[in-house]
């Protein structure tokens, strides 16, 4: 540990993650002053794996219905002065780390920072499509906390400044991994609306089912010009416009199941 800069725990939130996991922690080893690890109960070999690194462990049934509340448990767990949220299918690259250093150094007044993402579709980097972008997830650990169910954010108490240098996101490998993700995050989302929105008009139902996917492929291939990446800008576009009608859609069957209950 450095005295002459301030100090960072790397949180990583896991759950059967053997497969992946050694890889965020080499990429965090030997430049953060502490790694903890909030797992979810894994039943594979992530907690020995995290503990051959160092990381101190804690051990928690997730609930899966508000991811915020899992980081702030992990972030509660740190002791240093910022934390950064690492997740097990992200990278830290030198450059990221050479950064973070210098800002730690440099004692800035911000309370939080966004950093680069650098998203990997199918095996590609996909440097278009609104998907090469800036994600909040390293801040002071007295001076953030996490919002939100399915999409959390980060409220930061204070100013928020920009690290340019990437963290590298590998979140799915294949097709069949992109569908069984969906499928189940699309439930979650759809069970969110229908508590939060209750019984929504039908407009605005057929909207979303209709027009707005369209409305999305369009935004994400024309205008965020995911054309430039070839085939894989296709293919993302048409998936994450296809997203928006499946949530949709099963909040329209969660609807008429509510219905019929009723």
């Amino acid at each position: 540990m450095s005295a002459a800069r301030e100090t960072i725990t790397a949180v990583v939130m896991t759950m059967n993650a053997e497969a992946i996991v050694e890889g965020t922690l080499e990429s965090v080893r030997g430049w953060v002053d502490e790694i903890v690890v909030l797992d979810g109960v894994s039943t594979d070999r992530t907690v020995d794996i995290c503990r051959r690194y160092g990381a101190k462990v804690f051990q928690n049934k997730w609930d899966r219905k508000a991811f915020s509340t899992e980081r702030n448990l992990g972030t509660s767990h740190a002791t240093m002065d910022w934390c950064l949220h690492i997740d097990p299918d992200e990278r830290a690259t030198p450059e990221f780390r050479d950064a973070v250093l210098k800002m730690l150094a440099s004692k800035t007044p911000h309370a939080a920072f966004e950093f680069r993402k650098k998203n990997f579709f199918m095996g590609h980097w996909m440097k278009h499509g609104g998907w090469y972008h800036y994600s909040l997830h390293l801040f002071r650990r007295t001076k953030g906390r996490y919002e939100g169910v399915i999409h959390e954010s980060l409220k930061a108490d204070g100013t928020v400044g920009k690290i340019d240098a990437p963290v590298e996101h590998y979140p799915f490998q294949s097709f069949s991994q992109f569908l069984q993700r969906h499928n189940w995050y699309s439930q979650l989302e759809a069970r969110e609306e229908l508590e939060k929105r209750g019984r929504i008009p039908d407009a605005e139902v057929e909207f979303n089912l209709r027009k707005k996917p369209i409305k999305r492929f369009w935004k994400f291939y024309v205008k965020k010009a995911a054309f430039l990446d070839g085939a894989h800008g296709l293919i993302f576009s048409v998936l994450y416009a296809w997203m928006h009608f499946v949530n949709w859609a099963k909040y329209w069957e969660l609807c008429r199941k509510t219905e019929k209950a009723g």
